[in-house]
Formats: C-alpha cells, sequence, structure tokens
C-alpha cells in the first residue's frame, strides 16, 4: 500500500462498498423475503446499506417483510458493519498465526483512528473480545427480558435476544419486534436496561474499554477516556432530563433515559417519535443528541463525544485568552482544528442533504425531512415515520448519506490528502494576514 501509495482511506471505503453490494446481493434473493419474492434492488441496497453502516433505518419491516434466512443475513451485516470487515480478518488471522504485515497495520491504524500502529494488532483482539462477551451478556438479560413474552418459548426467545443483542451493541437499531420498534415493551424495565446497557457500551468506544479493563484507577486513565465518560455521562442525563421536561404529559421518566441513549446513535425507540412535531423542544434535543452521536472507535456515528467536548473546551478557552486545557492535561492545537472541520463539514452535509431530500419530494414537511437526514447522517436510525415512503432517488440519497456518516466526513474528504504517508512539507511558503473574523 505504501509502496504503490494506495490510499488507506480509498480501501477502507472499498471494504464497506464491497459488504454492502454482497449484503444487497443476498438481501435480493427472494429466499430473503417472507412472501418468497425479492423485495426488490432497491429496498434490498437500502437495507443492506442501514446495516453495514449501523443505521437502522428500513424501507421494509424486518419483522414481517424478512424471511429467517433474512433476518441471519442482516445480523450479520450489523455485526460486520459495527466491528468492520478490518478488524474481524485481521482478528482471525492473527489467532491464526498470520503475520500482519506494516501496510495492514497501517491501514488498522486508520481504520481505527489512532496515532500510531503500535499495538494496533492488540487492540483489535480487545475489540473482538469484548464485542463477544458484552454481547453474549445482553443475550443473557434479553432472555430473561423475553421468556415470559414468548410464553417460554426459549428457542424463539433465544433467536429475539440473539438478534436484538447484535443490533444493540452495534448501535444497529433494527428491532425484529413488529413496526413499532420497542414501544411495546416502554415499560419492562429489564428490557430497557439490557438493550441500554448494550448502547453505551457498543457506542463508548473499544479504546476506552481496553482502558478501564487495564488502569481501572481514574487517575491513570487517559485524557481520551476521562474527556469521554465525562460527556457520555453528561449528555445522558441532561438529555433525559431536558426530553422529560420538554414532553412532561407525553414520556415516562424511563423513556425519556431511554429516548436519551439511542438517539446516541442506536435507533431503538420506545416513545413514538412522529410525536415530535407537537413537541418542537423535545425535537431539538433529539436532533443535538443524533448529531453528537457516540464516542471514537465505536460502532456508532455521529460526530462523536470528544469532538463536542474538545469544542466546547476551547471555545470556553479561547473566551478566557488561555489555551485549552481538560483534566489538568494541554489539547492538541490539531486536535481543536480538526473538531471545528468536522463540525462545520457534519454541518454542512445536513444542510445539504436535507435541501436535496425536499427537493426531490416537495410533499415531505421540512421536520422529517431534516429529521431523517440528521439521523441517517449519524447511523442513529430514529425516523419519524417517512422512511419508507421515500421515493426511490431519496431512498439511494439516504444510502450515500448513511455511508458517509459511518465512514466519517474527514475519512470521505482525506481522499484528497495526497500527504498521507508524511507530514505536510510545502515547499512554498507565503507571507502571512490576516482575515477579519466576525
Amino acid at each position: 500500500m505504501r509502496t504503490k501509495k494506495i490510499h488507506p482511506y480509498f480501501i477502507i471505503i472499498l471494504t464497506f462498498l464491497g459488504v454492502i453490494l454482497t449484503g444487497t446481493f443476498f438481501l435480493v434473493l427472494p429466499v430473503s423475503s417472507m412472501s418468497g419474492k425479492s423485495i426488490g434492488f432497491v429496498d434490498s441496497m437500502f437495507m443492506s446499506t442501514s446495516a453495514v453502516c449501523v443505521t437502522g433505518l428500513g424501507t421494509v419491516s424486518v419483522a414481517y417483510d424478512l424471511s429467517l434466512f433474512g433476518k441471519i443475513i442482516l445480523a450479520l451485516l450489523m455485526e460486520i458493519g459495527g466491528l468492520s470487515i478490518l478488524t474481524i480478518a485481521i482478528f482471525f488471522f492473527t489467532i491464526m498465526g498470520a503475520k500482519i504485515s506494516v501496510s495492514n497495520k497501517f491501514l488498522l491504524r486508520e481504520a481505527l483512528n489512532q496515532s500510531s500502529v503500535k499495538g494496533v494488532t492488540t487492540l483489535v483482539i480487545k475489540i473482538v473480545i469484548w464485542a463477544v462477551i458484552i454481547q453474549f451478556i445482553g443475550v443473557i438479560l434479553n432472555m430473561f427480558a423475553l421468556m415470559p413474552y414468548f410464553d417460554g418459548n426459549f428457542s424463539k426467545a433465544l433467536g429475539y435476544s440473539v438478534f436484538h443483542s447484535i443490533a444493540s451493541f452495534n448501535n444497529a437499531g433494527f428491532d425484529a419486534f413488529g413496526s413499532e420498534s420497542m414501544i411495546g415493551f416502554k415499560d419492562n424495565l429489564m428490557l430497557n436496561t439490557s438493550t441500554m446497557f448494550l448502547i453505551i457500551f457498543g457506542g463508548i468506544g473499544f479504546v476506552v474499554l481496553s482502558d478501564l479493563a487495564k488502569k481501572r484507577r481514574w487517575k491513570l486513565l487517559q485524557l481520551h477516556t476521562k474527556i469521554v465518560i465525562a460527556t457520555t455521562l453528561i449528555l445522558i442525563f441532561s438529555g433525559a432530563i431536558l426530553i422529560k421536561l420538554t414532553a412532561w404529559t407525553d414520556i415516562s421518566w424511563l423513556q425519556a433515559f431511554f429516548t436519551s441513549v439511542t438517539c446516541r446513535t442506536a435507533g431503538f425507540t420506545t416513545y413514538d417519535m412522529s410525536k415530535l412535531v407537537d413537541h418542537p423542544a423535545t425535537y431539538v434535543v433529539v436532533l443535538f443528541l443524533m448529531i453528537v452521536g457516540a464516542s471514537p472507535c465505536s460502532t456508532g456515528g455521529g460526530i462523536k463525544t470528544t469532538t463536542l467536548a474538545i469544542a466546547l473546551i476551547a471555545t470556553f478557552y479561547y473566551a478566557r485568552g488561555k489555551k485549552a486545557k481538560s483534566f489538568k492535561r494541554r489539547i492538541d492545537e490539531a486536535q481543536i482544528f480538526k473538531s471545528f472541520v468536522l463540525i462545520g463539514v457534519a454541518v454542512l452535509i445536513i444542510i445539504a442533504g436535507t435541501f436535496i431530500v425536499c427537493a426531490a419530494q416537495p410533499g415531505l414537511g421540512l421536520m422529517e425531512c431534516l429529521f431523517e437526514v440528521v439521523s441517517a447522517f449519524s447511523t442513529t436510525g430514529l425516523s419519524m415515520g417517512i422512511t419508507s415512503s421515500l421515493n426511490a432517488f431519496n431512498k439511494l440519497f439516504i444510502c450515500l448519506i448513511m455511508f458517509i456518516g459511518r465512514l466519517g466526513p474527514l475519512t470521505i474528504i482525506g481522499l484528497v490528502n495526497k500527504n498521507w504517508m508524511t507530514e505536510s512539507n510545502e515547499e512554498i511558503q507565503y507571507v502571512e494576514e490576516s482575515v477579519i473574523i466576525g
């Protein structure tokens, strides 16, 4: 890869495209449909893209339109999309004793958003082990919650528990319960708790999980881990309180906390999102939580918790005329610049995406279109009920938005960076001149 100067981002994009097209091939087969007739190429591609990009938006019902074979394919796509095909492949190569080349380690570094190739294969092994353990625990917890629901039918409860655990941990949002997601389980404390547990552990990031397992004491944790944990807790509790306060009579505290957690790119819901039309303040809170999303090196999307935290910290210290710092550590200027670039690009994508969806289908409302685009970009999977009514163009366009959101805007725009192997060293130096800002 280095000798031929193939950009690692290009390889990453191709692997995701390959998995999406493979998933489309299997889902378009009649055997994947409950009716025995193909669900069609566009819907197959949409469902495959949504699963691989761990979004959860669906143009067909998982419960009523997909057969057992289709559900298994969807579950595999969610697992591959959450961990990435590169991570899974390198894991199996490593445990089989194969030597991982430097170029592949460099590719993994970019895929996992690491600063160095040192210890990257060890991180891959930890990622897969953590994923298996947490999802297994999730299956057990789900079984306790779903056994009474299926009148003690063990095999049926196990199938639903496995599917739900995979979808929850990978922040995918697909459910096999029916068209109303988890609204029928809004008072089921056990299932709500197990789902939130899986969403949080899947979205907090594998680097954080590894750091917590290794050090266990707050003072010894990395700055990244501290920022992720602090920001995650603040977003969950403040989000739940604001959602409850702005939709007081229409939502319970359990629903408010579940919504606050699931808005962080998971996509399940125990609350009818179409009701947000009557609660514009709640709508704004949900949009904000979706845009922020999960944490780096996780199964979730969004601009990430660290991006928001660094931007706010930098703004606070800029107002005081000081260098940005957190937990007694200075924050790198390059990371601050990267955070603001990511936020700016995300806003532009959301605005442009909403415009295109509205223009392609003038009959759709602005609130619904904006919500759909934000949900797709942040790979959340929540909808106000318009996904299945999108025309063919908008379905394919939402696929593109989901793809960009899963890979990350910086990965897409990073393709034009010709200096990815080395630090930029411009031969021509220009005179610096100030530009009036604000």
